[in-house]
């Protein structure tokens, strides 16, 4: 797994073995900075259910000001420590080892760019993304990425945000969300 753009292009990132992991393929990761075009660099970046923190660090290294990341196995957020360290990230990103559910209520934005990449088994999908429409949380011009598998339904809205675009790459689904009252994003 290597990062696809930007400062750090082709640095190839650690992902540990002994921990389940599905990191976002290089072609995924790829074809969604792709997509995100000019809404990366100087965001503030969410990264949820972060794993290895393969798309935050490709936010970073694609210009974004600074990410957050959260996940909750201790050994994947030393992962992530340690791929911020390799490809010199670190002073723009800070990790939060925690549930998502419960990181979501306490974190602050406004966040310009929230990526979430929940397990494929995860049964309360549209409770997480009711959760990050709080007030406060998306910038009004933000956008939301749920990457999921193609066989979950997600909402074409869910509390604030309403889904904007949605691209299909073999099993996996990327779904791209905005806050209901603001200029489209994509």
């Amino acid at each position: 797994m290597r990062i696809t753009g930007g400062e750090a292009r082709g640095v190839r990132l650690y992902a540990p073995r002994s921990v389940r992991v599905r990191p976002t393929s290089d072609r995924v990761r790829g074809a969604l900075f792709q997509l995100l075009g000019n809404a990366v660099p100087n965001a503030h970046v969410l990264d949820l259910y972060a794993g290895t923190g393969a798309l935050g660090i490709e936010a970073l290294s694609r210009g974004a000001a600074g990410a957050d990341f959260v996940e909750q196995n201790t050994r994947l957020c030393e992962t992530v420590d340690s791929n911020l360290e390799h490809t010199g990230f670190t002073h723009r990103a800070k990790v939060y080892r925690m549930r998502v559910e419960q990181a979501l209520p306490v974190l602050e934005g406004p966040y310009q760019l929230v990526l979430a990449d929940p397990p494929y088994d995860l049964t309360n999908i549209n409770h997480m993304i009711e959760l990050l429409s709080r007030p406060g949380l998306v910038d009004a011009a933000g956008l939301v990425v749920i990457e999921h598998s193609s066989r979950v339904a997600v909402p074409e809205t869910c509390g604030a945000l309403q889904r904007r675009d949605q691209r299909r790459y073999g099993d996996t689904e990327l779904s791209i969300y905005g806050p209901i009252n603001s200029k489209e994003g994509t």
